[in-house]
Formats: C-alpha cells, structure tokens, sequence
C-alpha cells in the first residue's frame, strides 16, 4: 500500500502543541471551533493525530515561500 502522506506534492502536516495553538487563536482571535476541519480519514494526517487536535499545514507557496494553514480534525 502507497503512504500518501509521504508524496513529494503533500504538503507537511503536523499536530500543533497546546501552546503554540494558544499563540495561533490569540493573534487571529478566534476560538478553536472556528478553524477549517479536516477528517481523521484524511491520508495525508500523521498517524498521531486525534479528534479534537489542530495541525498545522505549511505549503510551498509562489509569492510567500510557505504559507502555513490550519486545520481541526474532526470525525
């Protein structure tokens, strides 16, 4: 079986600590059920990821380099 996760064009997932998430919510003044979702059946997920974390997306971009996104899982 192919790990989509490990394609060269999947961009890094990765789960966001307590307190950096903390820093994340305050800058944009938000709370953490107002962050795109993503499933937990989602391939590209790392294998830690649970309900209820946020990750964070960092991709290639043309005109900022990396532009990071964020994302909750849910079910």
């Amino acid at each position: 079986m192919v790990d989509v996760s490990q394609h060269e064009l999947v961009p890094e997932h990765t789960v966001l600590e307590e307190e950096a998430l903390e820093e994340v919510l305050a800058e944009y003044d938000i709370d953490r059920t107002d962050l795109p979702k993503i499933k937990t059946n989602d391939p590209a997920l790392p294998e830690e990821a649970e309900v209820g974390d946020v990750i964070e997306i960092v991709r290639d971009s043309r005109t900022t380099d990396q532009a990071v996104v964020y994302r909750l899982v849910i079910e």
